[in-house]
């Protein structure tokens, strides 16, 4: 833990109190606070706790929200260590926390951030201290109150209680506890047998607004006096304007102005990424901004590299797969060496679609900009490189820029992206007023930060005991960190050397082989584990069946005692062999592997480690006619401590249909150099009747620290997938989207 994360420090916390009496603990910041935080009082302040004279609990959030559930789960870690009354419990956004540190930002929260489940594992430390310090001061008042000492004093509920069965609220003690001035040495907290609401099922916070339909998402966001734009982009990568009549455009009623955005340049940095030259049209509403896009007269010139889709990128991949590396990514032992004297030999090729993220909520942005201070609210993942782009785009100093954290309609790493907020800043600081930045859902699909192509090639080799003793994994791709990173770090998005079965085989190597493409590329859920482990794991699969192995017996013999290996990667230091073996087993048991299967039935397993969490899939379907039946699914899942077991479950569950969704269908094609893709009429989900009706999921108890969970189930799904539908049907599949090859081949 860095030393900006020491809960032992005293600057890591504010004690104050308010003019209505509450008591709010927070890091020590001065910066705007949210109205849910400080009631009346707008303290310049940015707390994560508040506790108002009446009992209420008002518990900061500050992860952005995008359906992973990190809001429930950082309110009931801070509620947990506070003893809060979890039916006084109010759960409240937190906008990004900076300050102006001499004229450069200082992160107030240290981790703002959703990506790689790491939301849960970053806060937990964190915002226990915050609450176990908070209870502390509520001890103090009621032991001064009473004169009686601290220690012999409990709290439970929201309620302090003597040994002589005396209670006091924390309503009642908030004012007092806010007059003191917290310890020098930081509270104990609280064992893991003393737990009450961590490790127990909780709804989402934000559930009964949901479904009600009162969630305030970005999207919804609206300023008075505000214009909305929509934008007409080029659709060529790189490409330009080439001519442009807007004359009937202005006639559209409630039409304000046409603007443009100019073609994309290396040398005027703007978001994450360059953006699309672009016609704006600015509107009093999003109708009119509509029709005024539509009644715009435009030729594009096509950019100088023209975009190909994913036949071309294989030929180009098969040709680069001849040559050297481009980075030589981990050499065990001798490969060659092995594979010449083995006793068997096996290799097979796989292929991975480019793909959109397909969000529900499309990207949007809500800003307000001067030469005094930027408001940016806006469905975002990562609010440091949001901020940064305000920053750049503006010239404001840190406290004069803030960045508001709703609710996002999905992500999947789309909104960690900045292209969106940068167009909005732009185009509202050329007009003056308020802007609100509509993308539509064509607009998402054809400037989109794609999921990047990818060909694999692997070879592997065993002896005459049957036992692999060499293993080879190449992949061309197309990184998502080309245009970000120096060439030599391309290949860190796309392949980590220490993922297995690296520490298994003694003679393995992995090789990475750049592929280039003009569209955009970004990071997706999971990021290079959910392609990286359909090639392991259905090789794997491959390897068993030709050597007439039982799949999950094979498996287990690879993984060995259970040890401990190195692991560079996030998710590290270690990678755990006995915890993956476990969730593996348990998986299999569940979904009967051991038992005799009904005829017609395939059963397919699967398992990985992704970003710290050890999970295995199984699954049972079978094929009527061309109709595909999922009749079991099981997750089996070691994600450490839970803090919510309700929501790890949804995650879990969420990102293995995700998983079976992205596999079957999802593609990205381009056409006369564009994407040929406009809405889900032509990218299809898939639809509930393809889905099974539960999966199940099997959570493993655990005294680790927490892990995460919104990423893990995604990467073993589908490989148990495509393996049990060659157990099923014979038909090997090597593709994503598996459905239109799997038809193919039938």
């Amino acid at each position: 833990m860095t030393a900006g994360h020491d809960p032992a420090r005293r600057r890591f916390l504010q004690i104050l109190g308010t003019a209505s009496g509450a008591l709010v603990v927070g890091l020590p910041a001065f910066a705007w606070t949210p109205d849910q935080l400080l009631g009346q009082n707008l303290i310049r302040l940015n707390p994560y706790l508040r506790i108002e004279p009446d009992g209420t609990t008002v518990i900061g959030a500050r992860d952005p929200e995008v359906g992973q559930g990190i809001r429930t789960a950082e309110t009931r870690i801070l509620a947990e260590e506070l003893d809060a009354d979890w039916n006084h419990v109010v759960a409240a956004p937190m906008a990004l926390g900076v300050t102006n540190a001499g004229g450069e930002p200082h992160w107030i929260y240290n981790h703002q951030m959703a990506w790689g489940s790491n939301s849960v594992p970053a806060a937990w430390n964190d915002l226990r201290a915050v609450g176990a310090a908070a209870r502390q001061l509520l001890l103090r008042a009621a032991a001064q109150r009473w004169g009686v000492n601290v220690a012999s004093l409990r709290t439970l509920r929201g309620v302090v209680t003597a040994a002589d069965g005396r209670k006091l609220g924390y309503g009642e003690l908030a004012q007092a506890a806010a007059a003191l001035t917290p310890a020098a040495i930081a509270p104990a907290l609280k064992s893991p047998s003393q737990y009450l609401l961590v490790g127990q099922d909780a709804g989402d916070v934000d559930a009964h607004d949901i479904v009600t339909g009162h969630q305030h998402f970005a999207i919804d966001d609206w300023r008075g006096d505000t214009l909305v734009a929509v934008v007409a982009r080029c659709p060529y990568p790189g490409g330009k304007l080439a001519h442009l009549d807007d004359a009937r455009t202005l006639k559209v009623k409630g039409v304000s102005k046409v603007m443009t955005i100019p073609a994309p340049s290396a040398a005027r940095a703007t978001g994450t990424q360059q953006l699309a030259a672009g016609v704006a049209v600015l509107a009093h509403d999003t109708w009119s901004a509509l029709q005024g896009v539509a009644k715009l007269d435009l030729r594009w010139q096509p950019g100088a590299t023209a975009a190909h889709g994913d036949d071309t990128l294989a030929q180009s991949a098969a040709a680069v797969l001849q040559g050297d590396p481009t980075e030589a990514v981990r050499s065990d032992g001798d490969f060659a060496h092995t594979a010449k004297r083995a006793r068997y030999n096996f290799q097979a090729e796989y292929r991975f679609a480019t793909i959109a993220h397909a969000e529900l909520e499309p990207p949007n942005a809500l800003v307000q900009v001067d030469d005094q201070r930027a408001v940016v609210i806006a469905p975002v993942q990562n609010p440091r490189a949001t901020f940064e782009t305000v920053r750049r785009l503006t010239g404001l100093d840190p406290d004069q820029i803030e960045i508001q954290l709703p609710r996002a309609g999905g992500g999947f790493g789309r909104f960690l992206e900045t292209d969106y907020v940068a167009e909005a800043v732009l185009l509202a600081k050329a007009a003056g007023k308020p802007l609100k930045l509509m993308w539509t859902r064509a607009d998402a699909f054809a400037h989109d930060t794609y999921r990047p192509f990818s060909v694999h090639r692997l070879q592997a080799c065993a002896d005459r005991k049957r036992k692999l003793t060499g293993w080879q994994h190449r992949i061309a791709s197309t990184s998502r960190l080309a245009g970000r990173e120096p060439r030599p770090r391309w290949w860190l998005s796309e392949m980590h050397p220490d993922d297995l079965p690296a520490g298994l085989i003694d003679n393995l190597q992995y090789a990475w082989y750049a592929l280039d493409s003009s569209l955009p590329r970004g990071s997706y859920r999971a990021s290079a584990h959910a392609v990286n482990a359909f090639a392991t794991e259905c090789f794997i699969d491959e390897i068993a069946h030709n050597l007439k192995q039982d799949a999950l017996q094979f498996r287990l013999t690879l993984l060995g005692a259970p040890r401990q290996l190195p692991y560079r990667g996030h998710g590290g230091p270690v990678l755990d062999t006995g915890r993956l073996a476990y969730v593996l087993k348990l998986a299999a048991d569940a979904i009967g592997w051991s038992r005799p299967h009904t005829h017609g039935h395939g059963f397919g397993l699967a398992c990985h480690f992704t970003f710290g969490g050890y999970v295995a899939h199984a699954v049972e379907l079978s094929m009527e006619g061309t109709r595909l039946i999922i009749h079991n699914v099981v997750c089996a899942a070691d994600i450490g401590r839970v803090v919510n077991p309700l929501g790890a479950r949804a995650a879990l569950v969420g990102a293995t249909l995700d998983g079976f969704s992205t596999a079957l269908h999802q593609q990205i094609t381009v056409k006369d150099g564009h994407i040929a893709q406009r809405g889900f009429n032509d990218y299809p989900l898939a639809t509930m009747a393809e889905m099974p009706r539960a999966v199940q999921v099997i959570l493993v108890p655990s005294t680790q620290s927490p892990a995460g969970a919104f990423a893990m189930g995604f990467p073993s799904a589908a490989p148990a997938l495509a393996n049990a539908l060659f157990a099923g049907t014979t038909v090997r599949v090597r593709q994503m989207p598996i459905w239109p090859e799997f038809m193919r081949l039938l």
